[in-house]
């Protein structure tokens, strides 16, 4: 058993190294190639969403009351609003939400 864990993080190590080390050994010269380039673009944005999705309907007492408050965040943002106005007006929705729903 003890000798799987050592073969898995050998492999997880690799493939981390691969993934790294690739496109700087076989892409040498810049990236012409306008959806590429967008693509490329893009990813940090993608990533980042992804990763924080789930978070925000999870954080909440209720799924809704978390899909409202990230209803409300994308309005703000929509119409111009600060990151922090966001923030808050999420927050604030989501709280008032959760105390009509849950008291």
């Amino acid at each position: 058993m003890k000798g799987n864990v050592y073969f898995y993080i050998l492999v997880m190590a690799a493939v981390t190294y691969l993934i790294r080390v690739l496109p700087l050994t076989l892409i040498r010269k810049p990236i012409k190639n306008r959806l590429i380039r967008s693509f490329l673009y893009y990813v940090p944005y993608v990533t980042l969403a992804v990763m924080t999705f789930p978070g925000i309907l999870d954080a909440t007492a209720s799924v809704y009351s978390g899909a409202v408050g990230l209803f409300a965040a994308l309005l703000l943002a929509f119409f111009g609003a600060s990151l922090f106005q966001v923030a808050a007006g999420a927050c604030g929705v989501v709280f008032l939400l959760e105390l009509l729903l849950y008291h």
